[in-house]
């Protein structure tokens, strides 16, 4: 014999009988006892998926592309789905120099660019640039960090820095054989950013130009070496095109690349979102550094397979060419002085931040 509920019509155990009010009623405390033991089942079942697009300048197959998407990954699975990141490499959403204003106009709602490819719009952060003696991706990374952290540079106030990160060593890769300042004469150096500045202080001739274009010039001898750091020998795959590989510690720069997004879509995402995304951002800043410093290795040997000669600078060498690259940070402070900003005071912090970090 079946039980009917005491608080149910008498027509409620036939099929196909009318819903009654006592029927609507029990439903609705049904609802709400659900509602209330399971507070996220109804964001759960209304929430729409946020879809983001995300803009990178390197190749698909780029060890950096594949951080990238690993990066959007580790938000999609923390945020159960909630947030859905699709990474665009090899420039087709934006180019590398026009990536931060596709970010600002929200053409891409994420993008990773490097602040070399728009000198002038970053004066203060291009102290990280400088030649400062790096000598690793996770110090010049961390460096980097720290950096922002300390000073929030307004001139990034029109979006919302995921975080910053940095490349290892900048080297000089040649077609021919570089032991000294004087065979660095005359060479058609390609370059970007602050590094045009190294290259004609090492008694150079500067060749603007974005990283896609550098193999073929190479190749074709249009310049006769580049700037950057050892990855570049394999992840551009200059380890096939050029000869010699010095490591010039004393000139040594990095080049300082942001993770940006859209600050109008930063701040309509949800609390709780925002608050995984930056926790995978603070992970993001040392896995980069890391690899950095792995790509730097993997790029060395790479070279060394092609036959590419790699020369390390004797350390009066170094000092040579530390001397040399000197004026450029002097310069800085200079200008940032005449602009109001404490330069002096930035440079002297890089320059601790990397004396404790490079221990």
């Amino acid at each position: 014999m079946k039980t009917k509920s005491p608080c149910l019509g008498k027509n409620a155990s036939r099929p196909g009988a009318p819903i009654t009010l006592a029927t609507t009623i029990w439903i609705a405390v049904l609802g709400m006892i659900v509602v209330l033991n399971c507070p996220g089942a109804l964001q759960a079942a209304t929430a729409k998926p946020i879809d983001l697009t995300y803009s990178i300048f390197f190749p698909a197959t780029h060890r950096n592309t594949l951080l990238a998407q690993d990066w959007a990954k580790e938000i999609e699975k923390r945020t159960a789905g909630q947030v859905k990141i699709t990474v665009y490499p090899g420039g087709t959403l934006t180019k590398a120099e026009v990536c931060y204003d596709g970010v600002e106009k929200g053409i891409s709602d994420i993008g990773m660019s490097c602040l070399g490819y728009t000198r002038g719009k970053f004066p203060f952060s291009e102290v990280l640039d400088l030649p400062l003696g790096i000598r690793s991706g996770a110090a010049a990374t961390a460096m980097a960090n720290a950096f922002f952290k300390k000073y929030d540079p307004a001139e990034f106030n029109s979006v919302k820095i995921m975080y910053l990160h940095a490349h290892g060593p900048g080297f000089l890769h040649t077609k021919k054989a570089v032991k000294t300042l004087e065979d660095v004469k005359g060479l058609k150096i390609r370059c970007t950013g602050l590094s045009a500045k190294i290259a004609k202080a090492l008694g150079g001739a500067p060749v603007a130009m974005p990283m896609g274009e550098t193999y073929d010039a190479l190749s074709r001898g249009v310049v006769d070496g580049s700037m950057a750091p050892q990855e570049s020998l394999e992840g551009w795959r200059w380890g096939e095109v050029v000869k010699s590989s010095t490591e010039c510690y004393g000139a040594a720069y990095t080049t300082t690349f942001f993770v940006a997004m859209n600050k109008g879509k930063w701040e309509s995402l949800p609390e709780d979102v925002r608050k995984v995304i930056e926790e995978v951002n603070a992970e993001w800043i040392v896995k980069t550094g890391n690899a950095w410093d792995e790509m730097d290795k993997s790029g060395k040997d790479f070279a060394a397979a092609k036959g590419c000669l790699s020369i390390s600078l004797s350390p009066e060498e170094n000092a040579r060419w530390a001397e040399a690259v000197r004026p450029i940070l002097d310069e800085y402070a200079a200008k940032m002085q005449e602009k109001g900003l404490p330069g002096a005071d930035a440079l002297a912090f890089c320059k601790e931040q990397l004396a404790q970090l490079q221990k």
